[in-house]
């Protein structure tokens, strides 16, 4: 399941459990659970993001490289971002996007971990990582605290 669909899964869960708590019946008629015992739903979502952001550090991914050989980055919402793929089908899902397919998309293999660890760390601007940009199971690792080193961080020890 993608971050979307569990996101909107986990939306829909709490605006249903929300309604039955301001008194509203379920589907079964009987009576809704007081709002005490309402399950908080940040925990799940935080312990979604926790294993999406394991499950990037410990893959291999497709780092499109750019004119110069250098990593390719895209630039949105003020910050860099270093595309990264799942693999060639992301990649070319990307390609085609941009209507760029007919041309070579030349990349280099990289652990996720080593991206957030190693490579942002290096940069002297700013920068995030954009796993699957193009494709329905997109995320973003953006610089911030517990993603990469505090050094790297817009919100650590460099920003300060």
């Amino acid at each position: 399941m993608g971050f979307d669909e569990e996101w909107g899964r986990l939306r829909a869960e709490a605006a249903e459990r929300a309604g039955r708590a301001s008194g509203a019946t379920g589907a079964t008629g009987d009576p809704a659970p007081a709002v005490a015992d309402v399950p908080d739903p940040v925990p799940a979502a935080r312990d979604a993001a926790r294993a999406r952001l394991a499950d990037f550090r410990s893959r291999a991914v497709l780092v499109p490289l750019d004119e110069r050989g250098g990593l390719w980055t895209a630039a949105l919402g003020g910050l860099d971002w270093i595309c990264a793929f799942s693999g060639e089908e992301a990649l070319a899902r990307f390609a085609v996007a941009r209507d760029e397919a007919d041309r070579a998309w030349p990349y280099r293999r990289l652990l996720g971990g080593r991206l957030l660890d190693e490579v942002l760390p290096a940069l002297d601007f700013a920068c995030g990582v954009a796993l699957n940009p193009a494709g329905p199971d997109g995320t973003v690792f953006p610089p911030v605290r517990g993603i990469v080193p505090d050094t790297a961080a817009i919100d650590g020890e460099a920003a300060a």
